[in-house]
């Protein structure tokens, strides 16, 4: 927990609270002109412990799967049912499969190291990695659109059929802005403040409980007691937002792509 409890208390014994410096943490280390920082650590570490996952679950498959192999095609089929065939169907449900499953539990992974002690900050808290997940999903609907319909996908997009023609006046900058802008914004913004606003909350209770315990002391440990307790409790609902968060971010993704191969583009 070093990591998340901060300094509580400058030199005058003032509290300091969370800062958004933060998620700009200074280089820890440069291999070969690339520079590492906490956060860039964070990732690796959620990479490789996804990859190991993956890897001690599925390497030696068995008809009757032992708990570790049943835990991970749980997870598998959970993004399969209710991500993938429940939004696409069979068939395009089982080619967008990998990206979804993927983006799933990448978020997953790396929205759950801002609980983990040692590391506690999310791999999403920086927008380069919601950014990138959110450009992914952008070229997926693109891609499935087009693939599901060359000639009409862009026209569709912008100039909606049914629509009287003086209105596309209004209606295609509104759609070009909704459909072509605000999906990957809304997307890359949705993932990155849950995870700013949940790491700034759980630092200012952690912060909070250290400057009552071992700067305020006397009576103000009562102050610490609850603060500590409102910390614990923001921890589970964190894990359920870490949960939620990569649940929307594969289902919007979904979404999006079965917008593009609906039979009107």
């Amino acid at each position: 927990m070093n990591l998340l409890v901060q300094a509580a208390s400058s030199d005058d014994g003032s509290f300091n609270g969370p800062s958004i410096n933060e998620f700009f943490p200074p280089t820890l280390f440069t291999i070969g002109g690339l520079e590492f920082n906490r956060i860039i650590v964070v990732r690796l570490i959620a990479l490789l412990a996804l990859i190991l996952v993956f890897w001690l679950g599925t390497r030696k498959m068995r008809l009757i799967p032992g708990r570790f192999q049943s835990v991970v095609e749980m997870g598998l089929d959970f993004v399969r049912v209710n991500v993938a065939e429940d939004l696409l169907g069979k068939k395009d449900g089982r080619r967008f499969l990998p990206l979804l499953t993927t983006i799933f539990f990448m978020v997953l992974f790396f929205n759950l190291t801002g609980i983990i002690p040692f590391l506690n900050i999310a791999g999403t808290s920086v927008i380069a990695l919601p950014l990138l997940l959110a450009i992914v999903a952008y070229i997926a609907f693109i891609y499935a659109g087009v693939k599901k319909s060359p000639k009409n996908f862009f026209k569709n997009a912008l100039f909606p059929p049914g629509v009287p023609w003086f209105l596309y006046i209004i209606v295609t900058p509104i759609e070009f802005v909704s459909t072509f802008i605000l999906r990957p914004v809304t997307l890359t913004l949705r993932l990155l403040m849950n995870m700013v606003v949940g790491h700034l909350l759980l630092v200012l209770f952690f912060t909070a409980t250290s400057f009552f315990f071992f700067t305020a002391g006397s009576w103000w440990s009562l102050f610490g007691i609850g603060t500590f307790a409102f910390g614990f409790v923001f921890t589970l609902f964190e894990i359920l937002v870490a949960v939620l968060q990569a649940y929307v971010f594969a289902l919007l993704t979904a979404v999006y792509i079965q917008l593009a191969v609906a039979e009107e583009h």
